[in-house]
């Protein structure tokens, strides 16, 4: 195998691997890997804004911002990374704005903010804007300004090497086994620390938000070098994807005035919500539309709603709740307001649709989004392999794939941008200052091994199973089963499932045995990935017996504080999942009903 040497690596070249990067190459070598051109990473899906406290129209403070938060995590975050990553958010989105990420702007000149579900004004109860926003396509505004200060910084670029293996020797991390697209190639990176920065899994369902290439790779890879996950059983669905495909409606078109709307006509949150309505936290708003559509008021009695922004409806709820411009005036929007702020959103509806949202409304439903779960690791990004918070030496996790724990039971709108760029520096800065203080660590011959016989694997199965069909199967009983809503018996059957999937992946074969541009072999790779995960995620949801946040369930709906105020680490040993739990930390805030 062909060998390269960096001081640090970074797996992932999305908003977390590139602020990462950026920060570590400012005092030590650094290469990022990539299965894609960073530019098109998942981070430039992102679109209606990143949240901070920056007060640019109306009082706001860190604080509000942390309770807030909390308050969404449904007491599940932990509380000092959360006051962390709130503080750090100030500084952090005037410094993006410095590199040169290009905000939209007020009358006057500051960064414009709009309401986001959640985010309130902690006195009145009424929503506030924080969510700083690029039109909605905030995501990759951030992600083309890091890619061309990484380029400034003189970062090495390693475009199109899929990461299949993170070597850890004698207790310390020792670089990542990667294979070349073009040549098919395996190739050894050694380091002496390496970031995971390579998102999340939402691949597992069959309606999500998700990329392609959102197969789980950095968490499925720790998993088997014995490294726990974090609050598995926590997947945020989104309330707003596209009807059948869930391609995302940003929760900027409800910060914009949207409502959500049921077959009767009806806006229906404000029975689920009263104060903030159609603004209350995603887990919320996205059992409400199930309960709505579960009791006949889908659209046609069909399994989906209306998200509704034409001008005369936004306008029309804007005066029933009172709601103002910045400058005190009523609020009151045009059509040529809406298409200034929403343009890719609407061009989506143009384009897959055929549904023009200045004159029609949107047909949407709750579509798989965002995991909370994932590599566990403190605030600076180190990752922790117990229940007492050991560090693994060397070893890195910023982004989606990592859980800090800031979005507990349920993430907010807005903070997985906040979050990849906060954690981001910080895994960077730590992984840099560690690389300094040690030397190489050393490499054993066999290095590669274990990454070539996965893959040996696959190219030998039987061929009797195809991988199209498994992944089809997967995707379909984990929609169904463990989804916005899950019951016992339904999740012992995706989790039968599951488990008769995995068997049968092993004789899941490719017809692609040649090298070059292999994606066959790697798809079928990923596929693994998302089994194991998927078997991960259901094990965790079944012993957690309460609702909170996005663990929704039927045979047991309220939160219980008492017996699950804690985390949930999955282990992966000898085939079988052994789960242990840690305390969440509490600061200020003493967990308490959530009132929307």
């Amino acid at each position: 195998m062909k060998k390269h040497q960096y001081e640090v690596i970074i797996v992932g070249g999305g908003g977390a691997g590139l602020m990462a990067a950026l920060y570590a190459s400012r005092s030590a070598s650094t290469a990022v890997l990539s299965k894609l051109y960073p530019t098109r990473s998942h981070t430039g899906a992102a679109q209606g804004g990143v949240g901070a406290a920056l007060g640019s129209s109306e009082e706001d403070h860190p604080e509000w911002h942390t309770f807030d938060t909390v308050k969404g995590s449904d007491y599940l975050g932990d509380q000092d990374s959360i006051e962390f990553m709130c503080e750090e958010a100030v500084p952090a989105i005037y410094e993006l704005e410095h590199m040169g990420l290009p905000f939209d702007r007020t009358p006057d000149g500051k960064i414009s903010q709009r309401p986001f579900g959640g985010h309130t004004n902690n006195i009145t109860k009424k929503p506030v804007r924080r969510a700083a926003h690029a039109a909605d396509r905030t995501g990759h505004m951030i992600l083309q300004t890091l890619y061309q200060q990484c380029i400034k910084n003189q970062v090495k670029f390693f475009d199109e090497f899929h990461v299949v293996d993170v070597l850890v020797e004698n207790g310390v991390t020792a670089g990542v086994v990667a294979i070349e697209l073009a040549t098919g190639e395996f190739h050894i990176f050694h380091a002496k620390s390496v970031i995971i920065a390579t998102g999340g899994h939402g691949r597992i369902w069959e309606i999500t938000s998700n990329a392609y290439a959102y197969t789980g790779d950095g968490l499925a890879i720790t998993l088997r070098r014995g490294i726990p996950a974090e609050d598995m059983e926590f997947f945020q669905f989104h309330p707003t994807g596209i009807y059948k495909m869930g391609i995302l409606i940003t929760e900027g078109v409800r910060g914009e005035g949207g409502v959500l709307i049921n077959g009767q006509g009806e806006r229906f949150m404000e029975r689920y919500a009263p104060t903030v309505k159609d603004l209350a936290s995603r887990d919320v708003i996205s059992r409400a539309m199930y309960i709505e559509m579960s009791e006949g008021r889908g659209i046609n009695g069909k399994n989906y709603l209306y998200m509704d922004v034409r001008p005369e409806v936004v306008n029309k709820y804007a005066a029933i709740d009172g709601r103002k411009r910045s400058d005190g005036r009523p609020y009151e929007v045009t059509g040529e307001e809406i298409l200034g702020k929403l343009p890719d959103i609407i061009d989506f509806c143009q384009t897959y649709l055929g549904v023009d949202p200045i004159m029609q409304p949107m047909p949407v439903q709750p579509t798989a989004h965002y995991a909370m779960g994932g590599i566990p690791t403190n605030m600076y990004g180190e990752v922790v392999i117990d229940e007492n918070n050991t560090v693994l030496p060397g070893l890195y996790a910023a982004g989606e794939v990592a859980c800090v724990s800031v979005h507990g039971a349920n993430r907010l709108g807005t903070n997985s941008l906040l979050d990849l760029v906060v954690f981001g520096k910080y895994s960077g800065l730590k992984a840099a200052e560690y690389a300094r203080g040690v030397d190489f660590p050393v490499l054993p011959p066999d290095a590669g091994d274990f990454a070539r016989q996965q893959f040996d694997r696959i190219r030998n199965a039987s061929g009797k199973e195809r991988a199209v069909d498994i992944a089809s199967e997967m995707k379909k009983v984990m929609f169904d089963h463990v989804g916005v809503f899950r019951v016992d018996a339904g999740m012992r059957t995706a989790l039968a499932k599951v488990r008769e999937l995995r068997e049968r992946y092993l004789e899941v074969s490719v017809m692609d045995k040649g090298k070059l541009f292999n994606t066959e072999i790697l798809n079928t790779w990923e596929l693994g990935n998302l089994l194991e995960l998927a078997e991960v995620t259901t094990v965790s949801a079944l012993a957690r017996t309460e609702s909170r946040g996005a663990h929704a369930r039927d045979d047991y709906p309220k939160r219980n504080d008492q017996d699950w105020l804690k985390h949930t680490l999955a282990w992966m040993r000898n085939g079988e999942i052994e789960l242990r739990y840690k305390p969440v930390v509490l600061t200020k805030y003493e967990p308490k009903e959530r009132v929307y």
